[in-house]
């Protein structure tokens, strides 16, 4: 179970992306181990930007509902993890095929967490490294 406060399965996974952003970019969840996860999304009509390529802040978006779902992951049920910051640095175009995300935590305190998302094309190629900051609430 690693850093994960539950056990889920990849179809439990992907159900909590129904029916909101996730779902609507194509974002599934495809894997993960006891201190990763990974998802993929297309590089197709909904993700493209106008000049055919990955659009640079649909990755920024597959890399914060990663690892926020992470951040999430980690936490009791009275707790939730919000974004705080996000930055991204963008190392080479994606054209077509599938991205898929790696989330690994940098961080997990107990007010703060930090996690490193990269993103690599079909190729196993790094196109877009980004860190992720959460801050950590009690719901209300």
């Amino acid at each position: 179970m690693g850093i994960w406060t539950t056990d889920y399965s990849l179809k439990q996974l992907n159900q909590i992306g129904e029916n909101n952003s996730l779902s609507h970019l194509g974002i599934k969840i495809s894997a993960f181990g006891d201190n990763w996860i990974e998802a993929t999304m297309p590089v197709d009509q909904r993700t493209k930007q106008p000049f055919g390529l990955l659009n640079g802040g649909l990755s920024v978006a597959l890399a914060e509902s990663l690892g926020s779902l992470a951040g999430n992951l980690c936490l009791e049920p009275h707790q939730v993890a919000v974004g705080s910051e996000i930055n991204a640095s963008h190392l080479r175009p994606t054209y077509s095929g599938l991205v898929t995300a790696r989330a690994t935590p940098i961080k997990l305190g107990k007010t703060l967490q930090v996690w490193q998302i990269d993103i690599s094309n079909d190729e196993n190629k790094l196109c877009c490294t980004t860190r992720l900051t959460l801050s950590i609430i009690n719901k209300s």
